[in-house]
C-alpha cells in the first residue's frame, strides 16, 4: 500500500487531550519528528483531526 510522510511541526502543549492522544497514534513524539503511515481513510482522518500540529511531506 502507499505511505505518508508526517512531520509534526508544533508542540502539542496545550492541545486538547484527544488531539493529544492522536499524535501518540500516529508514532509522532516530538517537534521535527517524521513518521511514515500507512495511506488509510483512517490515518487521513487522523491527520485531518491534527492538521494544525502536522505537515504531510511529499
Amino acid at each position: 500500500m502507499a505511505t505518508i510522510k508526517i512531520k509534526q511541526i508544533k508542540s502539542r502543549i496545550g492541545a486538547p487531550k484527544d488531539q493529544k492522544e492522536t499524535l501518540r497514534a500516529l508514532g509522532l513524539r516530538k517537534i521535527s519528528q517524521v513518521v511514515e503511515v500507512e495511506d488509510t481513510p483512517s490515518c487521513r482522518g487522523m491527520i485531518r483531526k491534527v492538521h494544525h500540529l502536522v505537515s504531510v511531506i511529499d
